[in-house]
């Protein structure tokens, strides 16, 4: 019990510290433009680099899932709403899976 509960500090620990010192760290407000735009787009990339890989193992099949992705980013690009560019991602996959 002894090791359960010290890993379980440990973790938090880990854990907290990252979100922790950036304030502990930096006081007041950046000055640098690049780090302020280089933190501003590291949310989105972690999300693309979490959600990319999945997104190709979705559909059991590469092809119709890289073409649905194309699809997506094209309508996205596009400045279509969200729900349109996920039912056209659908559609496309799912016709590229019939086609198969």
């Amino acid at each position: 019990m002894d090791r359960i509960a010290a890993a379980v500090i440990l973790m938090a620990i880990i854990t907290y510290l990252p979100r922790v010192a950036p304030m502990i760290l930096v006081k007041g407000r950046l000055k640098s433009r690049f780090l302020q735009s280089f933190l501003y787009y590291v949310p989105y990339a972690a999300l693309g680099a979490m959600t990319f890989p999945a997104i190709l193992r979705s559909t059991g099949n590469a092809v119709s899932a890289m073409v649905g992705t194309i699809i997506a980013l094209v309508l996205a690009y596009l400045e279509r709403g969200l729900l349109e560019v996920a039912i056209g991602a659908i559609a496309v996959v799912y016709l590229v899976q019939c086609l198969m």
